[in-house]
């Protein structure tokens, strides 16, 4: 997720409990979502639909958290 701030997204895993959740979980759900879709796991799609839902909105949350950092530390 978001490979291109890699640094920054070091050190928010480490400075904030919150960021290192949210990343935790979004790829938490990136591997349900590669297994289902690789037949190791079987679910709706709907179900699908909504894990992939979340976990875009996982991706929102933690790119305008990577914004204010860099906002923050004129990066």
């Amino acid at each position: 997720m978001l490979h291109e701030y890699r640094d920054i997204i070091s050190k928010l895993k480490v400075e904030n409990a919150h960021f290192a959740k949210i990343f935790e979980k979004h790829n938490e759900l990136d591997q349900k979502i590669t297994d289902v879709d690789e037949g190791r796991e079987h679910m709706s799609d709907l179900d699908l639909d909504a894990l992939k839902k979340e976990k875009l909105k996982l991706k929102d949350e933690a790119y305008a958290m990577i914004v204010a950092y860099k906002k923050e530390n004129n990066l």
